[in-house]
């Protein structure tokens, strides 16, 4: 069941109206836990979602979309469990209206306290997460079909697809790059 939307704040409504938006076409980065199709949207209460909407989340560069994952699956734990296999995939997406938030600073200038922007532990996240749904809840209220917006786990952008707007044609997966070895990748991020 959807959220109940809290009534908006105008002042916010029209800020994030004014922001810069066009379309976006390109490719695009997800993992997913084996199994799952790449492209299947959900409204999961994440950064960019208040459970009101549906969302895809990506990645510009497949370390961004690593990046993302490797939290979810590590927060709290010392190891990830082993039984777990996720994939990377290559998706295309073909947005008309995207919003463009290159900057923390932008995000600062719309409320959102940016100074510890993906600093936070997992289980904080309620400090953070409601003012950027807010945002996006905004950008989908103005008819926008997604956000690029900084990541809080890389210097990769992410590409929220707002599912609803964008439509079922806006977005396809392109290739499975396969199972993904954390371990591996982790090294390689540590430098070696």
């Amino acid at each position: 069941m959807a959220a109940v939307r809290p009534p908006r704040d105008n002042r916010l409504l029209d800020a994030v109206e004014a922001l810069h938006f066009e379309p976006w076409t390109g490719t695009a980065w997800r993992v997913v836990r084996e199994g799952r199709e790449p492209t299947q949207c959900s409204a999961v209460g994440g950064r960019w979602d208040d459970r009101t909407f549906d969302v895809l989340y990506t990645s510009t560069h497949p370390d961004g979309a690593r990046a993302e994952m490797y939290f979810h699956l590590s927060r709290g734990q010392p190891v990830i469990p082993s039984q777990l296999r996720y994939g990377l995939h290559e998706l295309t997406l073909s947005l008309a209206a995207c919003v463009r938030i290159a900057s923390l600073e932008v995000l600062a200038g719309l409320g959102l306290k940016t100074s510890t922007f993906g600093q936070l532990a997992y289980g904080e996240r309620q400090t953070e997460y409601p003012r950027a749904q807010e945002i996006a809840e905004a950008a989908h209220f103005h008819g926008r079909d997604g956000l690029l917006v900084p990541s809080a786990r890389s210097e990769h952008p992410n590409l929220v697809v707002f599912c609803g707007p964008a439509g079922p044609d806006a977005f396809g997966a392109v290739k499975d790059h396969g199972i993904v070895d954390w371990t591996a990748w982790r090294a390689a991020q540590r430098g070696g």
